[in-house]
């Protein structure tokens, strides 16, 4: 009996330790339940706004107060099937097809040039037609751009990793001519399409979220400078054969100088956020959104969120973002796939440069670009492409 009790402990000894290592195991393979709640925390704070804040204008337009948000909300739910479609799509996958998805929304950029496929507004061609919608792929170019990077760069650089000598006295060569030649390729062909729609600020927000995915992926230092400064040339380059970008730029140094033009937006943001003090007016009790404030729903988002829950809640929503950046970073790191490591570096720098640029020119620190805020600002195509973004990082969780 004595034995038979040994060996009966053994044994469930043994299976406890079995149980706890696949559980483990499964663990393991869960997504980030706390990058998660951040999205959709950040998302259903950015539906309610919206919903509050389109109203008048829905209402002047359409004649119903939820004709803006039934739109972005068909967009959250097609965003929300494509980030399902991203976690069942394996990484290796996602790595071979990364070609033909740049390929494929650099052909839309053209498309939008052609008569009655491209649409017009304020000056500038960006958007298809599709019926009675439009979606703009400059969008969706900063999600495939970054896959596309994060694949080419883990497959030439590290695979090129080599000892020898041979290699070290070739590796210069190779590094400039099958890595860095390439990349300022593909930026100058980004930089040219965008150009061509008068989009400097989208043109911005990708070039510097790949130079973060080339730098990260421990490519030669002086190459990320060169690429920073041309870059950054190229920008300056487009802002002062444009007028009204030097007007903007104006704007943050003499905001009182045209404040019924170009300084109309960024003094009426500045109301907005003055006139909430630390608490706010109240949810929906915002004045600046009947028609005072332009841009309210897409670009001032951020202005009305501080009117209506001030100082503190603006604070809140920033400290939301900050968390999801560092939520974000810390997913990339902790992947040991270097593919994935580099797209999870490129989508939280993507979605932490956007958020700064859009709340730093709505306070007066950055010139107006009408980048819109993550999760809040109205724009179908930025909601779709963040969704996916947010569906990749959480596969990224998954697999780490």
């Amino acid at each position: 009996m004595r034995i038979k009790a040994t060996n009966l402990k053994s044994t469930l000894k043994n299976w406890g330790k079995y149980n706890f290592l696949i559980l483990l195991e499964e663990m393991r393979h869960h997504i980030n339940y706390y990058f998660l709640s951040l999205v959709i925390l950040l998302t259903g704070f950015g539906m309610f706004f919206l919903a509050t804040l389109s109203a008048p204008i829905s209402l002047k337009f359409f004649g119903d107060t939820n004709y803006y948000l039934f739109h972005q909300l068909i967009a959250l739910v097609i965003g929300f099937i494509a980030a399902l479609i991203v976690l069942k799509i394996p990484i290796s996958f996602l790595k071979k097809i990364a070609p033909f998805l740049l390929l494929i929304n650099l052909f839309l950029l053209v498309l939008v040039f052609f008569p009655g496929i491209g649409t017009k507004f304020w000056g500038a061609k960006r958007w298809i037609s599709i019926g009675q919608n439009t979606f703009q792929p400059s969008e969706f170019l900063k999600i495939s751009a970054i896959i596309y990077l994060s694949a080419f760069l883990s497959h030439k650089f590290f695979r090129g990793q080599k000892r020898g000598l041979a290699y070290l006295v070739k590796k210069g060569y190779y590094n400039f001519t099958k890595i860095f030649l390439p990349f300022l390729l593909l930026l100058a062909t980004i930089t040219v399409l965008l150009y061509l729609q008068k989009d400097a600020s989208t043109m911005g927000i990708i070039g510097a979220t790949l130079i973060m995915i080339y730098f990260a992926s421990g490519t030669p230092l002086w190459h990320t400078i060169l690429a920073f400064l041309t870059g950054l040339g190229s920008i300056s380059f487009f802002v002062l054969v444009e007028p009204y970008r030097i007007e903007r730029l104006k704007t943050i140094f003499y905001p009182e100088a045209d404040p019924l033009g170009v300084g109309l937006q960024l003094k009426q943001s500045l109301i907005a956020l003055g006139s909430g003090g630390i608490f706010g007016k109240g949810l929906g009790l915002s004045t600046q959104k009947f028609g005072f404030l332009p841009q309210a729903m897409s670009d001032s988002v951020f202005a009305v969120i501080g009117e209506e829950i001030g100082i503190i809640g603006s604070s809140v929503v920033i400290i939301l973002f900050l968390l999801l950046a560092w939520s974000g970073f810390k997913i990339a790191s902790s992947s040991a796939d270097e593919f994935s490591k580099l797209m999870g570096v490129g989508i939280s720098t993507w979605i932490v440069l956007q958020t700064l640029v859009n709340i730093t020119s709505i306070i007066g620190i950055f010139p107006l670009s009408g980048i819109p805020l993550p999760f809040f600002s109205y724009g179908g195509s930025h909601l779709i492409a963040e969704m996916i973004g947010m569906g990749i990082l959480l596969k990224i969780s998954k697999n780490s």
